[in-house]
C-alpha cells in the first residue's frame, strides 16, 4: 500500500533576542532565527524540519519564503516514497532556478529542512525513534559546548560544565593575545576536560600557521576552519605540522564531491556536516559514513533552534562512533523548547527516547511571542 500524500506543507519563522550578541571572527548574531518546518500527511502523520538561517541577518524570513512558495507547491499533493527521495525531487526541480537566481545555498537550506522533516514523518510512520531508523543501536552520544565567546568564555565554560559538559569549544581568531589568554583560562577552568577551537576562517595560511604554534601548550582536540574553506586542500598542508591538533571542517561544504574531496585529501580528522545547511539528513548521513569508513571522526555541526539540533542528534546516535555533538550553550529559547532531551546533559552526554521520529512535537503557542512570518 502506497504511503497516503502531503496534505499541507509550512513554513515559521521565528527571533528570539539576545542580551549578549554571539561574535566570531566574521560577524555578530544580534538575535537567534529558526525556520520550522512542518509537513503532514492525509492520515495527520506529522514530520518536523528546520533550515540554516543564520546569516545574513535576513536570511531566516527568505528560506521561510522558499519553502512556503516554492518548494510546497512541489510536495503538496504529492506521495513522497522512501527518505531521501523528496530532496532528490526538489534538487533537480530547482537546480535552474538556483543557477538563475544565484542561490544554490539558501535553496539547499530550505530543501535541507524538507528532507529533516521527511525522515521524521517516515520514522513516525514505521513507529521507531529516528536515531534506529538511521541504522543506531545506541541512543547515548557525547556533546560538546560550543559558543563560547571571547568575552566572558571562562564563565561561560564554567556555567556549562556545571549543566553537565565536559567538552569545550571555543571561539579564536582575534587579536593573538585575546585567543591565547581565553585558551588558558578555559584550560585552567577545566583541567584536562576536551578542549577545541574555532577559527570561523579568520586567518591566511601562514598566519594560521603561527597560532597552531601558539596554541601548542593547551593540548586542542582539533582546530576548526582556521583558514577560508574554499582554500585548495594542497593549500592546507603546512597547518599539519607535527604535535599539532587535528584539523576540522565541513560546515561550510556543499556537495558530495566536496566532502569526498575533502576525505581524500587526508587534511581534515574531524569531518563537520550540516544536516540544516545542505543535504539534509539523507545527505549528511551518507557522507558521514564515507568519512568514518575513511577513519575519520564525525561531529556533526549545529548553530540554530532546537529541531535542527535534535536532528543532529538523531544522526549522531544512528551513525555512531566517537562523534561528539555540537550544543551551543548561549541563551536559546528556540533552542530549549524544541531540543527534547538533548537540553539534558549528563556527564558529558545525553540520551534520545523510543518514541517515533524525532520524538518531540514543537509546542508553537510558547514559541509565538517569537515569530516573525
Amino acid at each position: 500500500m502506497d504511503d497516503p500524500p502531503i496534505r499541507r506543507v509550512e513554513a515559521r519563522c521565528y527571533r528570539y533576542p539576545l542580551a549578549t550578541p554571539v561574535v566570531t571572527s566574521f560577524g555578530r548574531m544580534l538575535d537567534r532565527p529558526m525556520v520550522l518546518v512542518r509537513i503532514e500527511d492525509e492520515a495527520g502523520t506529522i514530520g518536523w524540519g528546520e533550515a540554516w538561517c543564520n546569516f545574513p541577518s535576513v536570511g531566516a524570513e527568505h528560506r521561510a519564503r522558499l519553502v512556503g512558495e516554492i518548494l510546497a507547491p512541489m510536495l503538496v499533493g504529492a506521495a513522497l516514497g522512501p527518505p531521501g527521495a523528496a530532496l532528490r525531487r526538489l534538487t533537480e526541480a530547482t537546480a535552474v532556478l538556483a543557477l538563475q537566481a544565484g542561490e544554490p545555498g539558501p535553496i539547499a537550506q530550505a530543501i535541507a529542512a524538507l528532507d529533516i522533516a521527511h525522515w521524521d514523518l517516515a520514522a513516525r510512520r514505521a513507529g521507531t525513534p529516528l536515531w534506529r531508523l538511521l541504522g543506531g543501536g545506541d541512543p547515548t552520544i557525547r556533546v560538546y559546548a560550543s559558543g563560547i565567546n571571547p568575552s566572558g568564555a571562562r564563565g561561560t565554560a564554567a556555567r556549562a560544565r556545571a549543566q553537565g559538559h565536559r567538552a569545550f569549544k571555543l571561539k579564536v581568531g582575534f587579536a593573538p593575545e585575546q585567543d591565547l589568554a581565553n585558551l588558558a583560562g578555559l584550560r585552567e577552568e577545566i583541567g584536562d576536560l576536551m578542549l577545541a577551537a574555532d577559527a570561523n576562517q579568520a586567518w591566511s595560511v601562514e598566519t594560521a600557521a603561527r597560532r597552531i604554534a601558539d596554541f601548542a601548550p593547551f593540548g586542542l582536540a582539533w582546530l576548526e576552519e582556521p583558514v577560508r574553506a574554499d582554500t585548495p586542500w594542497a593549500r592546507w598542508r603546512p597547518l599539519l605540522v607535527a604535535g599539532g591538533p587535528p584539523l576540522a571542517g565541513g560546515e561550510n561544504l556543499a556537495g558530495e564531491a566536496a566532502f569526498e574531496a575533502a576525505v581524500a585529501a587526508g587534511i581534515l580528522g574531524v569531518i563537520q556536516p550540516d544536516i540544516a545547511k545542505w543535504g539534509g539528513l539523507s545527505l549528511c548521513a551518507r557522507v558521514a559514513r564515507t568519512a568514518r569508513a575513511a577513519g575519520r571522526r564525525v561531529c556533526p555541526h549545529y548553530l540554530g533552534g532546537g529541531i535542527g539540533l535534535l536532528a543532529s542528534a538523531h544522526l549522531l546516535a544512528g551513525l555512531g562512533g566517537d562523534g561528539l555533538l555540537e550544543i551551543d550553550v548561549n541563551d536559546n529559547g528556540l533552542r530549549d523548547l524544541c531540543c527534547g532531551p538533548v537540553r539534558s546533559v549528563v556527564d558529558g552526554t545525553v540520551t534520545l527516547g523510543e518514541a517515533p521520529g524525532l520524538g518531540l512535537d514543537p509546542d508553537l503557542g510558547a514559541l509565538d511571542a517569537w515569530r516573525t512570518l
